[in-house]
Formats: C-alpha cells, structure tokens, sequence
C-alpha cells in the first residue's frame, strides 16, 4: 500500500481513501512522506495521535496554515492572521470578537428563519420532483444564513453562491483559483465598506477589532470573511448531502431516525459528522522536537492529521465502519477538538437539523436518480452531484 496516493484527488473521488488509511492504521499510523510536488510531512492516520496535535496549539501551531498545499503554491496567505491559522493570543481575540454570534441565544432566534428556509428548500426540491441534493436543497441554508452573519445583500448572494460552489467544485484548478479570487476582491470592497459605515454584522465587527492597540488590517478582515464564508457554506453542504446519501445506503438508519426524530436527531448529526468527515484534513507544524507514536518529529516539521481515519479508528468507536445514528459515546473529530475547535458547531447541527427534520415531514421516498459524482479534492469530501428523486 502506497500512501502517497492519498496526495491524489482521485483517491478520494473514487471513495479509495478509506481502504488507505485503514492499512496506514494498522501498518503505518505515523508516516513520513517525502517532499516532492509537496512539501515533506507525518501523515497521522489514528484518532490518538490526530486528537493529541488539535488539543495542543502550542506545540503544534496552525500559525502558518492549516491545509497542505503544493510548494509551487507558496504559504497560506492567511498564516498567522486568521481566526483558525493565528497563534494562540491573536486567536483568543479573533474568537471572542465573533463567539457572541455563534453563541446558543444567538442561534434561538435564529431558529424559526433556519426551519423556514429548510422548509422552503425542501418544498422547491419536492415540486421539482428531481434535484441535485448538493446544489438545490444541501446549500439553501448554510448560504443564507452565513450571507445574514456577514450582512451580505441578498442581491449579491447569487454571484457568491456560485463562486463558492467554483471554488471547490469547478473541473479545473484555474478555475477554482480564480473564483476563490472573486470571492476574495467581494469581501474587500465590503470590508472597505463596512469600516467606514459599520452595520450589525460579522464584517463589521472584524473591522473594529483591535490587536496589540492596532485596527485590525483590511487584509486579515477579508481573510477571516473568506474563512467563515467558506466553512459555513462549503463544510454544511458537504455534511448534508454526504449524510443524505449514507441515510439512503442505510434504510434502516433513515427508519430509526423518522420514527423518533426528536429523540434521535442529536445523535444521528454527530454520527453523519463522524461517519462522512466532509473535512478530509488539517494540518500543523511541531514547534519543538516531539515523540508522536513512537517517531520521531522534528522542530519544523509538517503533520498532517487524515480526520476522516480518526473517526474510523476501531481503537476509539465500536464497529467504525457502521453508520449508527444512535451510536454514543461519539467523540468524532469532524470539527477538530481544543482551542481551535469550530466555533459555528452548533449552528451547523442545528442547520442539518432543520433540513434533516424537513426532508423527513414532507417526503415520502427518497431514491437515487443517476451516478452519485465525487469532488476530487484533498481539503473537502463529499458528493459534487447527488441526483435524487423526491416523492
């Protein structure tokens, strides 16, 4: 078993990627990959290790990036300056600048506009009587909600649903640069904006944030935007359509959860979060020499940590590969753990929710109607295309 083709998008398209990590497990749970297109890095394949990296950002800092990338590619542009990439104390004060909007009494309120939109999501999907599950019903929700927190105007959203969608889902890698480029130049001229006439909105409040006594700069804000942006979309939708589809390869999970939704609905969004992992991997960099499962890493060194093969680890979950919407304890990985645990957790649970809870009132049958298609990408997993037919 080569590990390296897990570097290749066509690994996780074609859904090999499982079949790796499970032998890297077993035979090579801390691995070293030479450099080559990429740079040198440990693959970190068990929940252990994976869980021992995330809890500690000291030791192992996400300050120059969290996502491998080709060396032609140079550093993350966001490194350092980021709410997921900065070191602890710039994190602490990005985090509770927008904790406040992420916060339970927050996501009360936004509890009946989340139910209309997933009900009007499903009803569309339901007259159509055919969909794209991905792109018809699996992205309504987490876009206008993440495009309400940031107080993007609705007659602008279109243009960003389908750059977001390009970004990750366009057929080439120019393609998806470039529209992760429009996305970026949006957000810069809302930031501009928004310093000068600050509103109630996420944007605003990261162009009043202060760091060391400074204005935090224009960059960093549209940065942090296109980070939230991203994760708030991208992620959810993945998550969504991912867990459709393993409800429909297990019909009496779909059953378990229709029967008693209320009491099984808490459970059944961790275990489609474990069991489907839309975010493929995370990475850090030891910033002192550290044993790790035996081997030895070095200060510098990049560790590249596989979350879908810690929620599969069989040392941690009874039965791993089994999608159990009751399973409990569930100590997944899915939104990372420690400081740098995903500060929209609830709100996405409670956007699956809403369109779980609605595809359950109104449909009867749920069937496949065509190939399901995969993205080819490293950074998210997940159906590019789920075409279903809704009854």
């Amino acid at each position: 078993m080569n590990p390296d083709v897990l570097l290749d998008g066509a690994t996780h398209r074609d859904d090999r990627a499982h079949e790796v990590w499970a032998w890297m497990r077993d035979h090579a749970p801390v691995h070293w990959h030479e450099p080559g297109d990429f740079p040198g890095f440990w693959s970190l394949t068990r929940h252990d290790e994976v869980r021992e990296v995330l809890r500690d950002p000291v030791v192992f800092s996400s300050a120059s990036g969290i996502l491998l990338r080709p060396l032609a590619q140079g550093a993350d542009p966001g490194g350092g300056r980021t709410l997921a990439l900065a070191a602890p104390a710039r994190h602490q004060v990005l985090r509770e600048a927008v904790a406040g909007w992420f916060a339970p009494r927050n996501l009360r309120r936004l509890t009946e506009s989340m139910n209309a939109v997933a009900q009007t999501a499903v009803k569309e999907g339901l007259a159509a009587g055919r969909v794209d599950f991905v792109a018809d019903v699996a992205a309504r929700l987490p876009v206008e909600v993440v495009c309400s927190f940031l107080g993007i105007p609705a007659g602008d959203r279109p243009d960003l649903v389908e750059w977001a969608w390009d970004a990750f889902c366009a057929g080439t890698a120019t393609e998806r640069s470039l529209a992760h480029l429009q996305i970026l130049e949006y957000f810069t001229d809302l930031a501009l904006d928004r310093r000068e006439n600050p509103g109630d909105d996420l944007v605003s409040v990261l162009t009043q944030v202060t760091v060391d006594g400074e204005p935090l700069p224009v960059d960093d804000v549209v940065l942090n935007c296109d980070s939230l942006f991203v994760g708030g979309t991208e992620n959810v939708r993945q998550t969504l359509a991912a867990g459709m589809l393993a409800l429909l390869e297990h019909p009496a999970q779909w059953e378990r959860l229709r029967a008693d939704f209320d009491g099984v609905w808490a459970t059944a969004v961790d275990e489609i979060l474990r069991f489907t992992s839309s975010g493929i991997h995370t990475m850090r960099r030891a910033t002192r020499p550290v044993d790790l499962g035996g081997r030895a890493v070095a200060e510098g060194d990049l560790l590249v940590c596989w979350l879908p093969s810690a929620n599969r680890d069989a040392a941690q979950f009874t039965d791993p590969q089994v999608f159990d919407v009751t399973r409990g304890p569930n100590r997944h990985l899915a939104l990372g753990i420690g400081p740098h645990y995903c500060v929209g957790t609830q709100l996405a649970k409670l956007e699956i929710r809403a369109v779980l809870r609605e595809v359950l009132a109104q449909v009867r049958d749920v069937t496949l109607d065509g190939p399901v298609e995969r993205l080819d990408s490293l950074v998210v997993g997940g159906p590019r295309r789920l075409p279903l037919r809704l009854t």
